[in-house]
């Protein structure tokens, strides 16, 4: 069974879009750790803000995202952490250009 690289974990989860603000979670800077042990996934995320009511919404959508392109993986662990803070300063050159974000 071919190994589980980061870079395809990183393009599943590049196409699971916040859908308050239309960014993906990557370039959001949302996702704060990608950890590849034999055909398990676990992933350290966050939130815009711990009352973000999209947390269980995002889970499932980044679950569905891994599975369909990485189908080899076993398992698919999601850690939400509020430590540190999301900031916008987290966010991609490309997400800040996306919402109009230039400084």
């Amino acid at each position: 069974m071919p190994s589980i690289e980061t870079e395809a974990i990183v393009a599943a989860l590049r196409t699971v879009a916040d859908p308050e603000v239309g960014v993906n979670v990557v370039d959001l800077g949302l996702v704060y750790g990608i950890d590849v042990t034999d055909r398990q996934i676990h992933l350290t995320l966050t939130m815009t803000s711990s009352a973000c009511p999209l947390g269980a919404y995002l889970e499932d959508a980044i679950e569905r995202a891994i599975r369909a392109r990485i189908p080899q993986a076993a398992q698919v662990d999601i850690t939400m952490v509020w430590q540190p803070a999301w900031d916008a300063a987290m966010m991609s050159p490309e997400a800040r250009k996306q919402l109009g974000w230039m400084h």
